[in-house]
């Protein structure tokens, strides 16, 4: 029990830091980019609360870990209330849109950077729980980046195609957004998106691994 206990705690912070930040992120560039959307929301906040949705932070990433541990596999997946953004408002709104959907997956590579200098400097210190904390840090903002950059509308790299694809190939790619869940969905239990991140995530935690001197 206490081991679980732990076992929550240094997984805790850096998985609602990584989803805070993220999140915050997007809402920050669009303002600088001309949409306050977001700032009148209050989701321009490193308040986790604000960032929290029902069904994709909590219910779904329960739901979908209970059925997978039963099956053996202990699969998570799961998303933050989305930052909204009114891209008519920004000033180039197609050009603009790359650099507010780049801002969340630039905002976990920062935080992964961040969690790797923790973990070199309480490595040395030998303190096992922050050091292992870190380890958490680095991993879980890795697969928030790297999963938002899939090219998949509502992610983040499908905005980011859309934003680079000539008008008309942009305006047919968007409309796959309202069944890119499903297909991150079906990604996620056919397991080839296991397949497709596994190798990423590990190069990625790899190379941090080098910089900390490890």
């Amino acid at each position: 029990m206490i081991e679980t206990i732990a076992g929550i705690l240094i997984w805790a912070v850096p998985v609602v830091l990584a989803i805070t930040l993220h999140e915050a992120a997007h809402g920050y560039v669009a303002r600088h980019f001309g949409d306050a959307t977001a700032e009148r929301a209050g989701r321009i906040t490193l308040n986790p609360l604000r960032h929290i949705d029902p069904v994709g932070t909590i219910a779904v990433p329960l739901g979908i870990y209970l059925l997978s541990s039963a099956a053996g596999s202990g699969m998570l997946f799961g998303w933050a209330k989305p930052v909204p953004v009114n891209f008519a408002r920004l000033r180039h709104p197609k050009a603009d849109m790359l650099w507010v959907a780049a801002a969340g997956p630039l905002a976990n590579l920062a935080m992964a950077l961040a969690w790797t200098l923790v973990f070199a400097v309480a490595a040395g210190g030998m303190s096992r729980p922050l050091a292992m904390m870190a380890i958490a840090g680095m991993q879980i903002n890795g697969v928030l980046m790297l999963l938002n950059l899939l090219p998949i509308p509502p992610l983040d790299g499908g905005r980011i195609m859309v934003s680079l694809l000539p008008d008309r190939l942009a305006w047919k790619y968007a409309r796959i957004e309202p069944y890119g869940v499903i297909i991150v969905l079906a990604l996620l239990f056919s397991h080839a998106l296991d397949a497709i991140l596994g190798p990423l995530l590990r190069a990625f935690v790899q190379t941090l691994m080098m910089l900390a001197g490890r």
